[in-house]
């Protein structure tokens, strides 16, 4: 893993920045008006350095959509591969901006996962690429399967944050230098999300923001970014169904996230 690897796909900084620039416009507004905002900032603990693989992990808002072909997926820095979200705008960034530094960029997203069905594939979606840096978002499908009584998933916050404890600790285990990013889960009042999820949604946040002080990992406040956003636009904007985040939702997600790992301005 640590041979020179510069990326397979096309990258176009102008036709990156072209895609992104409303959204980061706006994310830039966020940050200088939000008070969280500059609590994040001294929380920034994790740096990307040269050489690095990097692993984005989670559910359907981390896999948008990436391919399963094998060769595909396998290959570091493939766009396909990385799918069509957040990870891999934020992928995109560091490899336009860092071409020299050989980043190994992978994702293994599932859409529908949970935290106990990260465990039951870890070693052969974690473990065996070896990450330098892990970044995790998962939480949404843990209370929203919950949610519904037709898919009969009994979860509680205290199974979510029990099983997220113990995912990392076997992590750490197996690589004691990983750096570890969690993302906190989010979601906008639009589409499939109503009042029924609160206040509990609430203490997924909160226990996902323990897991993360507790591990001494790298917390990105997505919700907090998100509801700085809906000042600037509506949530059906930035998620139409307010769970999965719209190409501008994504491209916020993305600058918060290089803001966290690299320190970006």
């Amino acid at each position: 893993m640590n041979e020179d690897y510069t990326g397979t796909s096309n990258l176009s900084r102008r036709g990156f920045l072209k895609t992104s620039s409303l959204a980061l416009g706006v994310a830039g507004l966020a940050a200088a008006n939000s008070a969280e905002a500059a609590l994040f900032h001294r929380e920034i603990t994790v740096k990307v350095t040269k050489g690095e693989v990097i692993l984005f992990q989670g559910d359907s808002i981390t896999d948008a959509g990436r391919s399963r072909d094998k060769e595909k997926a396998n290959a570091p820095n493939n766009q396909a591969g990385l799918g069509n979200g957040y990870a891999w705008l934020a992928a995109a960034e560091l490899l336009v901006d860092r071409p020299g530094d050989c980043f190994w960029i992978f994702n293994r997203g599932i859409s529908g996962h949970k935290v106990f069905q990260l465990a039951d594939r870890w070693q052969a979606d974690c473990l065996d690429l070896k990450p330098n840096v892990l970044s995790i978002l998962i939480g949404v499908n843990d209370i929203w399967h919950s949610l519904d009584p037709k898919l009969g998933y009994k979860g509680t916050v205290e199974i979510y944050e029990r099983d997220y404890h113990a995912l990392l600790e076997r992590t750490k285990q197996a690589l004691p230098k990983v750096k570890l990013v969690i993302c906190e889960p989010f979601v906008l009042r639009c589409g499939a999300v109503n009042d029924k999820w609160f206040p509990q949604f609430d203490q997924y946040r909160a226990a996902a923001k323990r897991v993360a002080q507790s591990q001494r990992a790298t917390f990105v406040p997505f919700q907090t970014m998100f509801d700085e956003a809906i000042k600037y636009a509506p949530p059906e904007h930035w998620a139409g169904d307010g769970v999965h985040p719209s190409p501008a939702g994504a491209s916020l997600m993305a600058y918060f996230w290089l803001k966290a790992v690299s320190g970006k301005q």
